[in-house]
């Protein structure tokens, strides 16, 4: 499983709106390609700005290749961001997936067990 992560820097007061946009946008993008796994969104409050950071996971690069294009280790943005983010950073990173515990699988009692990923 690979894992592909992009952040992005709104300000403070732009934040929720962000957050509407690329629900529409992105995630909704995401979810239509096979191979994708789910993604996660994580925000960071810090004085007027905001840094979003998106964490999705993919089958493979295959799967990654069918969502970014040609080369995707370029970030893919849409129209409107401009209009949002202070940057546009033009890369993401990729990462092999080594192990996760996914939280349906959580024990009740945290034994810190990591499941590797086949």
């Amino acid at each position: 499983m690979i894992a592909r992560i992009w952040r992005g820097i709104t300000l403070r007061e732009k934040a929720d709106d962000y957050l509407a946009y690329l629900d529409r946008t992105g995630l909704a993008d995401y979810a239509k390609v096979p191979g994708n796994r789910g993604v996660t969104v994580l925000r960071r409050v810090q004085g007027e700005h905001c840094e979003f950071m998106l964490i999705s996971l993919w089958d493979s690069m295959d799967a990654v290749h069918k969502f970014a294009g040609e080369n995707p280790e370029k970030a893919v943005y849409y129209p409107e961001d401009e209009q949002y983010l202070l940057q546009m950073e033009p890369l993401v990173r990729h990462y092999e997936v080594a192990g996760q515990i996914p939280p349906s699988e959580m024990p009740d009692e945290k034994q810190g067990s990591v499941k590797p990923i086949a």
